[in-house]
């Protein structure tokens, strides 16, 4: 009889060979019909070219460094949009009064596109760091503000009433009942602006930076050296889905009370 752990294994290699399946099925259709030439290497060059590419940025040392650029400008905007987006729906989801102040406001701004602001952000703050991490930081706020808040209305009325029915009050009442069940909509928009934050940082690098992976694109783009081109366009994509990863370990580690992540989908 096969053990427990044999059998979660077993599946757990099936679903990743699932997740997987499609964009494995599409490289290999991509690089035959590039072999057959079919689809000319100035165009769109074939996987294999674009794997020698980056192999050749990897021995000068340029492409960790470009990753290392682009990762730290998002993270630092992702932590201070999210952490102002986090806060200002706390206190508008717990105080009334707080969000009569701010929410309209709020949903004002929201409703510009953030990337429209560029040319306002270049004359703000020139084509430095400080202009891409605001939009960063702007783009990613909105998602977090928004299901933070909705998780926070979602709050079962009759689990705080029983929580005060125990003497839970004030910031106890709002770590044992109210985060708890806020937390699946904050992890939700968790998820929903780490894909915001990878869209604006590639449009931001793309029109004004010296390092960063949109560099290296615009940099090939003039040289015309579609490889490295595209090899950009597929980290910006693998980095997407390594934050998307992350996200859904999260989300599995502080969600074992809920049904859905207890049985691990």
């Amino acid at each position: 009889m096969r053990s427990p752990s044999s059998r979660n294994w077993k599946a757990g290699t099936l679903s990743i060979g699932l997740e997987w399946l499609i964009p494995v099925l599409i490289v290999a259709l991509w690089q035959w019909m590039g072999s057959a030439g079919w689809i000319s290497q100035r165009i769109l060059p074939t996987p294999a070219s674009v794997v020698e590419a980056g192999v050749k940025l990897v021995r000068n040392g340029d492409l960790f460094t470009y990753i290392g650029d682009s990762t730290r400008r998002a993270l630092i905007g992702f932590v201070i949009g999210g952490g102002i987006g986090f806060v200002l729906a706390i206190l508008n989801g717990l105080l009334p009064l707080a969000e009569k102040l701010t929410d309209s406001s709020i949903q004002m701004i929201r409703t510009i596109p953030h990337l429209s602001l560029i040319p306002l952000i270049i004359a703000w703050f020139g084509i430095g760091e400080e202009g891409k991490i605001f939009l960063v930081a702007l783009g990613v706020s909105f998602p977090i503000y928004l299901n933070t808040l909705h998780g926070i209305r979602s709050v079962d009325s009759g689990l705080i009433e029983m929580g005060r029915t125990y003497g839970l009050r004030g910031f106890a009442l709002f770590r044992t009942i109210i985060f708890p069940g806020a937390l699946p909509s904050i992890l939700v928009g968790l998820r929903f602006a780490l894909g915001i934050m990878w869209i604006t940082l590639i449009v931001s690098e793309t029109i004004s930076a010296n390092s960063g992976i949109g560099f290296m694109a615009m940099n090939a783009r003039e040289f015309f050296q579609m490889d490295v081109v595209v090899l950009s366009i597929v980290i910006y994509a693998l980095l997407g889905k390594l934050s998307d990863w992350v996200a859904k370990l999260m989300e599995r580690s502080w969600l074992q009370w809920h049904p859905h992540y207890r049985r691990g989908k």
